[in-house]
């Protein structure tokens, strides 16, 4: 996996550190199929760049750094001032909303995953990853069918949870997967799988 860099272009973040951030702002998502699909946006995000948007990756940066430091109020509040430098960089709005998701914010979390997607134009890590988080927040209230929607965008960007998540919403997957269950407990017990 290519190294990511900061706006600066002069820090790396490893591969360890990614799976670290990944856990800190998606702790129900498994780590790894999450922190190996799923580049740090605000690191690696690729758009013309301008003074703007470096200005709101720095501030992104200080954001996660207070992130792993526990204070996630200071880390909102540099999530937001990255929105306000640069409104149009989708990556901030995706980092707030796991910050706002682990405040317990769901309806702000959704707001920010909402415009991530539209800035990112549905294209991208920013929108990949924002396309995931809003599919488990869905679910989570009992949308399961605008969660499964996020999930099919999620999956077509490549990200393998997304796919995992769609099999095991499939509800002919769930009845086939229940059907052989059963036929292998009959088998096991030495009866015939037909009755």
């Amino acid at each position: 996996m290519a190294s990511c860099h900061s706006a600066e272009g002069d820090h790396e973040i490893s591969r360890h550190d990614k799976a670290i951030l990944s856990r800190i702002f998606n702790p129900g998502l498994p780590s790894s199929d999450f922190s190996e699909e799923i580049e740090r946006p605000e690191l690696c995000e690729v758009v013309a760049e301008d003074d703007k948007v470096k200005e709101a990756k720095a501030l992104e940066v200080q954001g996660v750094n207070a992130a792993e430091q526990g204070d996630i109020d200071m880390a909102i509040n540099s999530f937001s001032e990255a929105i306000q430098v640069a409104p149009h960089w989708p990556s901030a709005y995706n980092n707030r909303a796991q910050a706002l998701r682990l405040k317990g914010d769901a309806k702000g979390a959704l707001e920010d995953l909402n415009m991530a997607v539209v800035l990112s134009k549905g294209e991208g890590n920013s929108a990949c990853q924002a396309f995931t988080q809003r599919a488990l927040i869905k679910r989570l209230e009992g949308d399961e069918e605008g969660a499964l929607e996020d999930f099919k965008a999620a999956a077509g960007l490549g990200n393998e949870f997304a796919k995992q998540m769609l099999v095991a919403l499939n509800p002919y997957a769930a009845l086939c997967n229940q059907m052989l269950g059963e036929v292998m407990t009959k088998l096991r017990a030495g009866q015939d799988p037909a009755q």
